[in-house]
């Protein structure tokens, strides 16, 4: 498997992504994101308030997660799904 390049799962039973993580001389293999979530996906032209929200509110929750970089699967999710 590549370094930093997410790949779908289809077949795990809850995660839906997974991608091994090069950092700092170091590799790590990480799942993330819900099998069967529907995610605000990339920002649309015309986009309706709740995607916006949805969005929003992923990226608040998960803010802190998202700043440790490459190592953390938050930051693989808002990368791939958000």
């Amino acid at each position: 498997m590549s370094c930093n390049t997410p790949k779908r799962t289809p077949s795990h039973p809850k995660k839906s992504h997974v991608v091994k993580s090069c950092e700092g001389g170091k590799e790590k293999v990480i799942r993330f994101g819900e099998q069967g979530a529907s995610t605000a996906g990339k920002p649309k032209k015309g986009e309706s308030s709740k995607m916006k929200s949805k969005r929003k509110s992923f990226k608040s929750r998960h803010g802190k997660n998202i700043a440790k970089g490459k190592s953390s699967a938050a930051y693989w999710a808002d990368k791939v799904k958000w």
